[in-house]
């Protein structure tokens, strides 16, 4: 399911932040026996195949690209975390939301209630958060360990790398990057509260790398509102018409 190379790239990642791997199969496991049924992954190819998608991210600049993201009526949006508080306040509906559960909770559950598919990744650190999932409608479970059952590795770190992943594993046509800071500026969406600054900044510079790696081995055509490299460069303005570049 995951791309090639992942296993490696990730391997990496948890050398460099000292993830402890049984930490997270532990979470994973508990996901795991959360989740009252095993979820198809039909409604990602349906949503997602050859479709023009947008990864939405809470950084600095996705305020400003919110009017934007609403006039683009075509394009599916799968949103990382954070970012779902954004999109809920200017009434956009997203297509797919992927969170590790530090975002905003109450954006979460207003989504769950919904039949919008949420992927909940788990990891060794929000083992005590994945009781939520039993609130929520439509539930896809991801761990960053080997799959376990109704758990799946689609791939990726951050939230917002995990959704560019999620386009990737499932064909997207395009896939078009918003929101997608990778700098030393946090975004107000991006977390309630950071309380390591320099670790966020560090995930961030990963999660840059990562998007990047996923652009050597992607076969969509990929763009991006921010410079980042492999991604043509749009303008905001230019989303609507992104299906005729």
């Amino acid at each position: 399911m995951t791309i090639h190379g992942w296993k490696t790239q990730f391997k990496e990642i948890r050398n460099e932040f000292g993830y402890s791997e049984k930490d997270d199969l532990n979470s994973a496991k508990k996901l795991n026996s959360l989740l009252k049924r095993k979820n198809t992954k039909k409604q990602f190819q349906t949503i997602i195949k050859g479709k023009t998608v947008f990864v939405i991210g809470a950084g600095p600049s996705l305020a400003k690209s919110l009017k934007y993201i609403k006039n683009s009526k075509n394009s599916k949006k799968i949103v990382a975390d954070g970012a779902v508080r954004a999109l809920l306040e200017k009434n956009i509906k997203p297509d797919i939301l992927v969170t590790d559960l530090d975002g905003d909770l109450k954006s979460i559950e207003k989504i769950g209630k919904t039949n919008i598919p949420i992927v909940v990744h788990a990891h060794g650190d929000n083992y005590d958060e994945l009781g939520i999932v039993k609130k929520l409608k439509n539930v896809i479970g991801s761990t960053q360990t080997k799959k376990i059952d109704k758990v799946e590795n689609f791939g990726g770190f951050t939230d917002g790398d995990r959704c560019v992943f999620l386009a990737e594993c499932f064909n997207a046509s395009k896939i078009v990057l918003i929101g997608m800071d990778f700098g030393q500026k946090i975004g107000k969406y991006s977390k309630h509260k950071i309380i390591d600054r320099e670790m966020k900044i560090k995930k961030l510079e990963y999660g840059e790398k990562i998007v990047e790696w996923i652009g050597t081995k992607s076969k969509a055509d990929l763009f991006s509102t921010s410079k980042i490299k492999g991604y043509k460069t749009i303008r905001l303005v230019d989303l609507e018409c992104i299906e005729n570049f």
